[in-house]
C-alpha cells in the first residue's frame, strides 16, 4: 500500500450490510497516529426492523490503519461523542415467528412471498408500517413488548418520554427527528410511535455500543462477541460458526456504557491493517442493558488510532475515565500513597507496588462464561496465574457487567512492572496522571 493512500484525518458516511468481513477490502485508510471521523448510524432498532440489513446492526466501514499487522494492537481514543439524533425510540423487543429462518438478527424474510433479507418500505405510522417492497407484506422480523419514545432537550443533556400525541408527530417525520445519515439505509424505529413510558427523564450520557477492529471470518455485526455469537452455533444461515470459529471475533460489539469520551480502548488486530469501525451509539444506559435494548441516536465521532507493536491481545482492553473507575480500582493520590510508605515503613515492606487501572473485556455465552474469560485474558497477557488476578480484581478492582447475558469487565491495578513487559506503562500513565 503506497504512502499516498493513507490520509492523516478520514472521514467515513458509508456504512456496512450488517456484516463485518475480512474478505472486502477495505475503502478508507488512515495513517498511524492519524484520526477517523464519523457520522454513524442509529443502532439495534433501526436496523432490526429493516431486513434487508444481516447484522442486527449499521456500523461503518472498516478503516484500513497504516502498519497494523496480525498480533499487533490498536489503541483507539474516544476525543468526542456528539449526539445528533432530535429524538429516537427504544424498548424490549419480541421476535416474529415466521419472519426469519434461525435469527432475526440476520435472516429475515418475507412471510408472504419468501423473499429472504427483503427490500423494504414504510406505509404509515405503528408497528405494521415496515412492508415488504415486492408483495406489501408486514415484514418487521420484531415488535415491541413494552417501549418509549424519547426526545432530547436542546443541549442533549436531557431525554424525556413522550405521549401518544407527541410520539406519533415524530413518527410521521422520522428520518428528519432521528437524523439517519444519508447512506444508511435503515428505517428509523420512531416509526413505531411507542408510548408506553410517559413523563420518564434520564440523563444523557452518550457511548459507543459497538467499537472495535474487524474479525478474522465474516460476522454479523451484532453478534461479533462471546454472547450473541452463540447464535451463530448451527446457524441455518451463512454465517453459521463452529464453536472455534467463534474466536476469530474481535468482541467489537460490548455495550459498555464507560466506552465514552475520553476513554482509550486497546483492540486486537486480527486482520491487516486492522480494520477499524464503529457505530451503535446510545445516548444513555444502564450496566446490563437489562432490557436489550437502549436508546439509539445518531451521532458525531471524533476517534485518534495508534498501532501498538507486537501487544497479542485476545480481546479489547478499555481505560476507562477515573470517574468510571471502581472505587478500588482509582490511582493512588499522592496523600494516600504517603500514608502506604508509613504502613510499609511500619511492617517492613522494602517496596510499594506503583500501579494503573486496566478493563479486561470478557464475553460468553453467560456472565459467569464472560467473567472466566476476562480473568483468562488478563493472565495471559500480563503472564500471571488466573488466582492472582483473581485476588487482584477482589482487592484493588471489580467484576462488572457490560451487557447481559455474557459481556463483563475485569478491572483491577495492575502493577507498572507488569505493565512495562507489555509496554502499555506510558499509556497508561499518561491517561491517568
Amino acid at each position: 500500500m503506497t504512502e499516498q493512500n493513507f490520509r492523516q484525518t478520514v472521514y467515513v458516511d458509508r456504512f456496512t450490510d450488517g456484516t463485518l468481513d475480512p474478505n472486502v477490502e477495505m475503502s478508507y485508510h488512515v495513517k498511524n497516529h492519524g484520526n477517523i471521523i464519523a457520522n454513524t448510524a442509529p443502532g439495534c432498532w433501526g436496523p432490526m426492523i429493516t431486513p434487508e440489513l444481516k447484522g442486527g446492526h449499521e456500523v461503518t466501514q472498516p478503516v484500513y490503519v497504516e502498519g497494523a499487522e496480525v498480533g499487533d494492537a490498536i489503541a483507539i481514543k474516544i476525543n468526542s461523542i456528539r449526539v445528533t439524533s432530535v429524538a429516537t425510540a427504544s424498548g424490549h423487543d419480541q421476535p416474529m415467528e415466521g419472519r426469519f429462518s434461525g435469527d432475526p438478527f440476520v435472516a429475515g424474510i418475507c412471510p408472504n412471498c419468501g423473499a429472504k433479507n427483503p427490500k423494504s418500505v414504510i406505509k404509515g405510522i405503528g408497528q405494521g408500517a415496515v412492508r415488504c417492497a415486492e408483495c406489501d407484506e408486514d415484514v418487521t422480523p420484531f415488535n415491541f413488548t413494552n417501549a418509549y419514545t424519547m426526545a432530547f432537550n436542546e443541549e442533549k443533556s436531557l431525554g424525556l418520554t413522550l405521549n401518544k400525541e407527541a410520539a406519533e408527530k415524530i413518527a410521521r417525520k422520522s428520518k428528519a427527528y432521528m437524523c439517519t445519515p444519508e447512506n444508511s439505509i435503515q428505517n428509523p424505529v420512531v416509526t413505531f410511535a411507542p408510548h408506553d413510558i410517559v413523563g420518564a427523564v434520564a440523563r444523557v450520557i452518550p457511548f459507543l455500543g459497538q467499537l472495535g477492529t474487524t474479525p478474522a471470518s465474516p460476522f454479523p455485526d451484532s453478534h461479533n462477541a462471546g454472547d450473541f455469537g452463540q447464535f451463530l452455533l448451527d446457524a441455518p444461515h451463512d454465517y453459521v460458526k463452529t464453536p472455534e470459529a467463534l474466536e476469530d471475533r474481535t468482541d467489537g460489539h460490548m455495550d459498555i456504557n464507560r466506552v465514552r469520551e475520553g476513554a482509550i480502548l486497546i483492540c486486537p488486530v486480527k486482520v491487516p491493517g486492522g480494520g477499524v469501525y464503529l457505530g451503535d451509539m446510545h445516548a444513555m444506559q444502564g450496566n446490563g442493558e437489562i432490557a436489550g435494548h437502549t436508546t439509539d441516536v445518531a451521532g458525531i465521532v471524533d476517534l485518534s488510532v495508534s498501532v501498538l507493536k507486537d501487544l497479542e491481545v485476545d480481546g479489547p482492553i478499555l481505560l476507562p475515565l477515573v470517574e468510571d473507575l471502581p472505587p478500588t480500582a482509582k490511582p493512588y493520590t499522592e496523600a494516600e500513597m504517603e500514608k502506604a510508605q508509613i504502613l510499609a515503613d511500619q511492617w517492613g515492606v522494602e517496596k510499594l507496588e506503583a500501579s494503573y487501572p486496566l478493563s479486561f473485556i470478557g464475553t460468553g455465552a453467560t456472565l459467569n462464561d464472560a467473567t472466566q474469560n476476562g480473568l483468562e485474558r488478563a493472565a495471559k497477557l500480563l503472564d500471571i496465574e488466573v488466582p492472582e488476578v483473581m485476588n487482584r480484581a477482589t482487592i484493588t478492582g471489580s467484576i462488572d457487567i457490560g451487557r447481559n447475558p455474557g459481556v463483563v469487565t475485569v478491572t483491577f491495578l495492575v502493577p507498572r512492572d507488569m505493565l512495562r513487559r507489555i509496554r502499555l506503562d506510558q499509556l497508561t500513565g499518561r491517561h491517568y496522571s
